[in-house]
C-alpha cells in the first residue's frame, strides 16, 4: 500500500505512480477488475487527480519534517532552525573600496557619487576636504553583490560639486557578496557546533566562524617543540581569518585557547582580561592571490557560445570556493569544466588544453597556496579559446 511514514531512517513517502496505482487498485476493488481506467476515461483522469493531490500533501509533510534539522531544511526553514546555534543567514554586502578625493580645501561633498569604467556607480560618506587638498574615504558600491573594480578604474565625477576635482582608486574593491546560500549557511553551522567540542583547537576555530562578518576561517596548530612546515613557531596556533572585526575575531581567540599557548600572525590586537591584565592576540589576514585561466577547447556537435560562458563561470566560481591554504589543482578544474555540458552523458566539447597560473605566465601545473593565502579568480581572468580547426 503506497502510504508515507518514519522510521529512524526519516520519512518516506511514495511516488506518484505508485499513489495511482493503488487508488485504481483500490477502484477495482470496488467497482470489479473489468473497470477501464486509463488515461483517457473519466475515472483515470478523476484518479490522477486525487494522486496529485495525495502527493503533494505527503510532498508537503515531508517538507515540514526535513524543516527540523539543518542538514536537510531549506529557505526560510534552514534560516530558522539554525537559531539554535545563534547564527543568521548573512544577507547581500556591498562592495567597498578607498577613494582618493581631490579638491579645493574646505570643500564639502554631500551626497557624492563616483562611477568605474563600467558606470557602477560606488557611494561616498559625507566629506569635507581638508587643508592639504585630499582625502581618503571609503565607498560602497550601489548594488550589492560582488562587484569588482581594478585600482585605478574609478575616476568618474556623477554628481559634481564646485571644488570636487578628482577621485581615483589606489587599490582594488574589495568585493561583495550575495545573500547566504543553503549549503554555505549549513557549512557554518556545522563549523559552529564544534564551539563547544572537546577539543580546544575545534572550539577556537569555531568560536572564529561565529564572529559577525567572517567569511572564511581555517587554522593551524604546532604543538612539537620546532618551528614546523609553516614557519609556525612551537606550541602555538594560528589562524587564518577573513573578514570580521580585528578586535571581535582576536576576543574570539582570547577566550578559547589554552592559557600559556601563544598565537601567530601579521595581525596583532591588544586586550585586556577581567582582571586587568594585558595580552596580545596574533592572527593572519588571508593574502588573495589572484588566479589566471587559459582553457582551449575544440567545439563538438552541439556546442554553443552560452556553453563557452559556462565554462568560465564554473571555473570562477569553483577556484574562489577554495578553502583557505587550499591548492588550486589542475585535475580537479577538468570537473567544473564538464559540468558545463548542456546534456548530461553528451560531449559537445574536448578540451585540448589547460593552464592556469598566479602571474602572466601560465602553466599546464598545480599552483601551490601558501598556508595563509587564498585563491580566487574573477571572471575576466578565465580565457577561453574556442579552436575550430
Amino acid at each position: 500500500m503506497a502510504t508515507a511514514y518514519i522510521n529512524e531512517h526519516g520519512v518516506h513517502i511514495p511516488d506518484y505512480s505508485e499513489i495511482l496505482e493503488d487508488l485504481k487498485e483500490e477502484f477495482r476493488g470496488i467497482f470489479g477488475p473489468d473497470v477501464y481506467l486509463e488515461p483517457d476515461s473519466q475515472e483515470g483522469q478523476l484518479l490522477s487527480i486525487f494522486a496529485l493531490r495525495i502527493h503533494d500533501c505527503h510532498t508537503l509533510a515531508a517538507s515540514v519534517y526535513n524543516a527540523f534539522s539543518p542538514q536537510t531544511a531549506q529557505g526560510a526553514g534552514l534560516s530558522s532552525v539554525v537559531k539554535v546555534n545563534g547564527l543568521r543567514r548573512r544577507g547581500a554586502s556591498h562592495s567597498q573600496v578607498d577613494l582618493r578625493v581631490i579638491g579645493r580645501p574646505g570643500t564639502t561633498v554631500t551626497g557624492g557619487v563616483a562611477t568605474d569604467s563600467a558606470d557602477q556607480r560606488w557611494l561616498l560618506s559625507d566629506l569635507t576636504i581638508p587643508v592639504g587638498g585630499e582625502i581618503t574615504v571609503t565607498a560602497l558600491a550601489e548594488d550589492p553583490g560582488e562587484i569588482r573594480a581594478a585600482a585605478g578604474e574609478i575616476t568618474n565625477i556623477a554628481t559634481p560639486v564646485y571644488g570636487w576635482q578628482a577621485v581615483t582608486n589606489a587599490e582594488a574593491a574589495v568585493p561583495g557578496s550575495a545573500v547566504e546560500t543553503d549549503a554555505d549557511l549549513r557549512g557554518r553551522q556545522r563549523i559552529s557546533t564544534a564551539i563547544p567540542s572537546q577539543t580546544v583547537f575545534d572550539g577556537i576555530v569555531g568560536g572564529v566562524s561565529s564572529v559577525s562578518g567572517v567569511t572564511r576561517c581555517r587554522g593551524y596548530e604546532n604543538d612539537s617543540s620546532v618551528e614546523d612546515g609553516n614557519g609556525l613557531p612551537p606550541h602555538s596556533v594560528s589562524l587564518v581569518v577573513e573578514g570580521g572585526d580585528a578586535q571581535a575575531v582576536a576576543t574570539a581567540i582570547a577566550l578559547k585557547k589554552t592559557p600559556g599557548c601563544g598565537t601567530h600572525g601579521d595581525v596583532e590586537v591588544g586586550l585586556r582580561d577581567v582582571y586587568g591584565s594585558a595580552s596580545v592576540i596574533k592572527f593572519f589576514r588571508p593574502t588573495p592571490i589572484a588566479v589566471a585561466v587559459r582553457v582551449s577547447i575544440r567545439p563538438l556537435s552541439g556546442y554553443v557560445s552560452a556553453t563557452g560562458e559556462t565554462i568560465r563561470q564554473n571555473l570562477s566560481a569553483h577556484i574562489s570556493a577554495l578553502e583557505i591554504g587550499e591548492d588550486v589543482m589542475l585535475s580537479k578544474l577538468y570537473t567544473p569544466i564538464n559540468a558545463a555540458e548542456p546534456v548530461p552523458g553528451r560531449r559537445s566539447f574536448d578540451v585540448l588544453s589547460l593552464q592556469i597560473g598566479a602571474s602572466e605566465i601560465l602553466s599546464a601545473e598545480n599552483l601551490s597556496i601558501a598556508f595563509n593565502a587564498a585563491a580566487s579568480c574573477a571572471l575576466d581572468d578565465v580565457e577561453l579559446e574556442v579552436v575550430n580547426a
